[in-house]
């Protein structure tokens, strides 16, 4: 809990969920304003966490790519009817001007 509590990692794993393997630019075209140190750090630490994978290729330039292993997989199916939940009641409060 401690890990998806943190600022854009519930997010990280929908935006990887639906890219599918995802480079680091496509991930960070997704989110504005987030810093490339703060992505690069959540990120690491959802693959240290084993819901990302990494795959590092041997090429020039290097390419890398994250993937959702199957703990991510199942988190990501969790994590859908919540978000989901928010956007509407985010939406709600847009439409009557409450906060």
């Amino acid at each position: 809990m401690d890990l998806l509590s943190r600022r854009y990692a519930m997010q990280l794993v929908c935006v990887v969920d639906a890219i599918g393997p995802a480079r680091y630019g496509d991930i960070e075209a997704t989110f504005e304003e987030v810093s490339s140190s703060t992505l690069s750090t959540r990120l690491e630490e959802l693959v240290d966490a084993g819901i990302l994978s990494r795959e590092q290729y041997d090429e020039i330039p290097p390419r890398v790519e994250y993937e959702l292993t199957e703990t991510g997989k199942e988190l990501g199916q969790r994590l859908e009817p919540l978000l989901r939940w928010a956007e509407e009641i985010d939406e709600t409060e847009l439409a009557t001007g409450q906060e």
